[in-house]
């Protein structure tokens, strides 16, 4: 009996001579299975790119390919190098690149999965294309959301509050009016009771979107910390800008919150500002919070277009030169900052040319506030006098150099009466309420990332400071002292910002 045969007469030792014989075959047969796997993947190639070259190229590349053949085949080791080429490509192709996951992100669940389709269903009208010749389009009727969706977040209550998504190159992304439309539809099927922000990135055909946490309303009146010609016109998003002033948030305490500052004086490119709003956004609110921190360091004309006392608690304190709300006291209010303007003109021109500072009272910030001018010129018109808006041209075209800071206030009801030069010269931007993306592109000059406010509190908005980027804005509360309807504490807090009154020795309260 040959002692070959032992092994073969027990079941286990014919079970682990096959499995170790498989195991070794598989080893040797792997190098194999790499090429050959390579090489399908090279074959997929060339054919998806040949399917892909119009008719009229097809000859050419034939006639090129045929040419570096012969040229290989000529030279010396040309075979052995075109083999040895094109099995190092094949191995390269067809090495395992799965690897080890980094970031093992789980399947959204039922619920979820239906949503995503739904998002990605009504995004198919905007992104596909009649005659897409590429054989599985990212965006069709019959197509998956894994095609296109690249990240995805849903919210503790279910909802999507982030998407990550291709979108073909052929789309037009570079108008504001297919863009607006995508928005549109991504905020309605994520949720219309929210604000989001949408980033394009159009170099890589990308586009995100994420729902934005709603903007603190409990900051009131209070003196911010800022330096001469810093006015805090409110308070944004964290990742929007990179300072932080301490403030007092209302059952928050004290809190470092990121403001939007408007800087004014000579130095400035925006020194003069407009804030378009609705009724009873805010707009008033921010005229006083401007004049608060503006009677700190300068002196403040206010003039109320409107009527409605929004400003009498500033009348008669120091630094306040007066409270116009009559058509006459406007055009004579307008008249002297025209004067006002030529005269530190001419002032500092007189010094500089005597190599010396201009005086003190030349240098004196002087504010000019105008709420509703609108409504002034249409008075104006109606008693057939002149339009006082165009007294601001002066002040607005020289108060940067002259020390005079304008800021004007008004509803979109009246935005077509706005004369030329508070267009021209108001760089700095404002808008507030809930206003479409159409209304504040026409005002800030660019359309901002995030959507409209579907429920804007008083002095929810928009702020743009001269080309620079379009921030989300919450105003400080700063109401009407005499107005009976607002908080107690944001009634006293503004009380206690006010200057003492003219003839009065220590500030007296209301």
């Amino acid at each position: 009996m040959s002692r070959w045969a032992l092994p073969w007469r027990g079941g286990g030792g014919v079970r682990q001579l096959l499995r170790a014989g498989t195991d070794g075959a598989l080893d040797m047969l792997y190098p194999l299975l790499v090429l050959a796997r390579g090489a399908a993947r090279l074959a997929s190639l060339a054919r998806e790119r040949w399917s892909r070259m119009p008719g009229e190229k097809r000859g050419p590349a034939l006639f090129l390919a045929a040419a570096c053949g012969l040229v290989l085949w000529l030279m010396p080791y040309g075979p052995a190098l075109a083999a040895v080429s094109l099995v190092t490509a094949a191995a390269w192709y067809g090495r395992d690149r799965t690897g080890p996951a980094v970031h093992e992100v789980p399947g959204p669940a039922e619920d979820e999965d239906e949503r995503l389709q739904a998002v990605y269903e009504a995004l198919v009208p905007c992104f596909a294309m009649a005659d897409d010749p590429h054989p599985e389009p990212m965006y069709a009727h019959d197509g998956g959301w894994e095609r296109a969706f690249e990240d995805y977040e849903f919210c503790a209550e279910g909802r999507l509050c982030a998407l990550l998504l291709r979108y073909p190159a052929h789309f037009r992304d570079g108008e504001p009016e297919e863009r607006l439309r995508v928005e549109r539809l991504l905020a309605a099927k994520s949720g219309r009771a929210r604000e989001y922000r949408f980033a394009w990135d159009e170099e890589h055909n990308r586009l995100g979107m994420r729902a934005l946490e709603p903007l603190p309303t409990g900051i009131g009146a209070q003196p911010f910390v800022t330096a001469p010609g810093e006015t805090v016109l409110g308070f944004t998003d964290g990742d929007a800008v990179r300072r932080t002033v301490p403030v007092e948030v209302a059952e928050l305490g004290a809190a470092d919150m990121p403001p939007v500052v408007w800087r004014t004086g000579a130095r400035s490119t925006e020194p003069h500002l407009l804030a378009m709003g609705t009724p009873g956004s805010g707009t008033s609110t921010l005229l006083r919070s401007v004049a608060l921190q503006a009677l700190r360091r300068g002196e403040v004309l206010v003039v109320d277009g409107d009527g409605g006392g929004e400003f009498a608690c500033l009348a008669g304190r120091h630094g306040v030169l007066a409270v116009e709300s009559s058509l006459p006291g406007a055009m004579a209010s307008f008249e002297w900052v025209v004067r006002e303007t030529e005269r530190r003109l001419t002032a500092a021109c007189r010094a500089r040319q005597a190599g010396e500072q201009p005086p003190e009272e030349a240098r004196r910030p002087l504010w000019l506030l105008v709420d509703r001018p609108a409504v002034l010129s249409h008075l104006a018109r109606s008693e057939g006098r002149r339009d006082p808006q165009e007294l601001l041209q002066v002040p607005l075209r020289h108060g940067r150099a002259a020390g005079v800071s304008v800021v004007i206030a008004e509803q979109f009801e009246g935005a077509e009466d706005l004369g030329q030069a508070v267009r021209a010269y108001t760089r700095a931007r404002v808008v507030l309420g809930a206003v479409s993306r159409e209304q504040a592109r026409a005002v800030l000059g660019e359309v901002p990332q995030t959507g409209p406010v579907p429920q804007a509190p008083p002095g929810r908005g928009l702020a743009r400071l001269g080309d620079g980027p379009v921030l989300r804005l919450q105003v400080p509360a700063t109401p009407d002292p005499f107005d009976e309807g607002a908080g107690e504490a944001e009634r006293r807090a503004v009380l206690a910002l006010l200057p003492e009154r003219v003839g009065v020795s220590g500030p007296v309260p209301g």
